[in-house]
C-alpha cells in the first residue's frame, strides 16, 4: 500500500463525497414526501424572490407537480443505490484495489457523452468544469491501470 498512487485517495474522497450527498438527498426525499417538498421549494423560491414565471422556478414547479409517493420512493431508492456504488468505489480506491480502478475508469467514461452534450448545448461553466474534472480523472485512472499492468508483467516475467 506504500506504492499506492496519491491521486487515488483524492478521487476516493470525491467519490465518497458524491455518495454521502446522494445518500442525504435520497433519505431527505423519502422523509419529506411529495407535499412537503413542494411546500419547501415554493417557500425557498419565494424567499429567494425568484420570478415564478422565470425559467428555473418554472422547471422546478413543473417537476414538483409530477411528484407522487411512488416516484419519490423510486427516486429515493435510486439515490441510495447510487450512493452505495459511490461509497464502495471510494473504499476500493482508498485501498487501491485494481477492480475499483477499472470501475472508476468505466463509471467516469459513461458520463462523458452526456457532459459533452451539456457543454455543447448550454456552454455554461458548471458543465464545462464537470467535463474537465471527469476527463482528468479518466486519464489519471488510465495511467494508474497502465502502470499496474506493466508492474504485474514485470513481476511475472
Amino acid at each position: 500500500m506504500n506504492s499506492q498512487p496519491k491521486g487515488l485517495r483524492a478521487i476516493a474522497i470525491l467519490e465518497a463525497s458524491k455518495g454521502l450527498l446522494a445518500l442525504a438527498v435520497g433519505l431527505a426525499l423519502h422523509e419529506l414526501g411529495g407535499p412537503k417538498i413542494q411546500a419547501m421549494c415554493e417557500a425557498l423560491l419565494t424567499h429567494l424572490r425568484l420570478n415564478p414565471a422565470g425559467e428555473i422556478p418554472s422547471v422546478i414547479h413543473e417537476a414538483l407537480a409530477n411528484v407522487d409517493d411512488k416516484n419519490l420512493t423510486i427516486l429515493a431508492v435510486g439515490t441510495v443505490l447510487y450512493a452505495a456504488v459511490r461509497l464502495i468505489e471510494a473504499y476500493g480506491l482508498w485501498r487501491a484495489y485494481a477492480w475499483t480502478e477499472w470501475f472508476a475508469l468505466a463509471s467516469g467514461a459513461i458520463y462523458v457523452p452526456f457532459e459533452v452534450y451539456e457543454v455543447v448545448t448550454t456552454g455554461k461553466v458548471l458543465p464545462i468544469l464537470a467535463l474537465v474534472t471527469n476527463l482528468i480523472i479518466i486519464g489519471y485512472m488510465a495511467l494508474v491501470i497502465s502502470k499496474r499492468r506493466k508492474e504485474n508483467k514485470r513481476k511475472t516475467a
